[in-house]
């Protein structure tokens, strides 16, 4: 059986694309009374998006084709319609890992063809900010342990596919270093603390694409080599999150620009009381501002108008598998060939708003 990753996306301007999406706008200035306003960026915008495989089986034998096609979400704004691309082979909506509805293909053929398997759909995104970053209405660990004892038990354990344990909770290195960071915060109070992670995670580790090795690197690996791209980052922030009981899952989708859509992955950690979506709140690990400041300003409680969801981790291994290979093929015959190429286009590009944002003194921040 042969498998295709998300990450088989791989384009030359990767990095360049990630550094100046996530990099952070410029400082305009800090004025008097203490508060910082960053360079005015798109914060409502709309697109239409095709994504998807292309696939060319050619050859003789036999061939089975499982693709599931993850449907989009935004955390603030809407899909104004999606269509199904036109294809003679039957799909199917169907759930899948708990939250992921997803256009699924099954085929089976032994001619020679090409299939187009996904979606278009039109979006219309906003940024989602958390205003506070103080905490104020987050529970503390050990209330999420009290009032939430079934999301602790799913998001605080390890997962992993057959082989490798991605996310670590239970590596001892990572429980010395969270428990310290936990130790020295000061508080018990699950925001501050993801907070405090946040800030060792881009203190200590550096944003950097794997080159030609596509694969997701385990959290414990990350943490030795202290580099990594967006889900190995995401896989080691998660772990530091977990292993203190705060629980943390990650988000797959797109990253979003006028010309382009890369593969891309971030994370929410649960804090509970009214603040973010039901208690969760957005974070980009994968940021690359020069100042850990800059990181917490704009990633940390934040999802930008260029991230699109499409699947939503629910705490198992068949969750990160799901999420992991999308596509999968077996063929037979000694001469049958399966070539699916990954397929992303954004078109109809608009910014329909742009603000600043502004931290004030006391920490507080929003859209002027």
């Amino acid at each position: 059986m042969v498998y295709m990753k998300n990450k088989a996306i791989i384009v030359t301007f990767i990095l360049v694309l990630i550094t100046l999406t996530l990099s952070g706008c410029l400082d305009l200035f800090t004025s008097d009374d203490g508060s910082t306003t960053y360079q005015s960026h798109p914060t409502k915008i709309s697109y239409t998006i095709s994504y998807g495989y292309k696939i060319n089986c050619t050859g003789s034998g036999e061939y089975n084709i499982k693709y599931n096609c993850d449907l989009p979400e935004v955390l603030e704004g809407q899909i104004l319609h999606i269509f199904y691309w036109l294809t003679d082979d039957e799909s199917e909506e169907k759930t899948l890992a708990t939250y992921n509805t997803v256009r699924s293909w099954n085929i089976t053929n032994n001619t020679n063809k090409e299939y187009d398997l996904g979606i278009t759909a039109g979006v219309e995104s906003e940024s989602y900010i958390v205003s506070d970053l103080n905490g104020a209405n987050a529970l503390t660990i050990q209330e999420i342990n009290d009032q939430h004892p079934a999301l602790v038990a799913q998001y605080c354990q390890a997962q992993s596919n057959e082989t490798t344990v991605f996310i670590d909770p239970d590596n001892p290195n990572i429980i010395a270093i969270a428990s310290e960071i936990l130790s020295n915060a000061g508080t018990n109070n699950a925001f501050l603390v993801a907070k405090e992670l946040f800030i060792w995670l881009k203190q200590q580790t550096t944003y950097q694409t794997h080159g030609e090795n596509n694969d997701a690197q385990p959290a414990e690996f990350t943490l030795q080599c202290k580099t990594g791209d967006c889900d190995d980052l995401s896989f080691l922030y998660m772990s530091l999150c977990r292993t203190i009981d705060i629980p943390a899952r990650f988000i797959r989708g797109f990253l979003v620009e006028e010309n382009s859509a890369v593969p891309h992955a971030w994370v929410e950690v649960f804090v509970g009381g009214n603040i973010g979506d039901n208690g969760w709140i957005p974070i980009e690990c994968a940021g690359t501002a020069d100042k850990v400041e800059t990181e917490v300003h704009q990633n940390f409680g934040v999802e930008s108008t260029e991230h699109l969801r499409l699947f939503k981790d629910d705490g198992s291994n068949e969750s990160l598998n799901i999420s992991l290979v999308p596509l999968t093929y077996e063929t037979y015959g000694l001469n049958r060939e399966v070539d699916p190429q990954p397929y992303a286009e954004i078109t109809d590009y608009a910014v329909l708003r742009s603000n600043e944002l502004v931290i004030d003194k006391n920490g507080n921040r929003y859209y002027n």
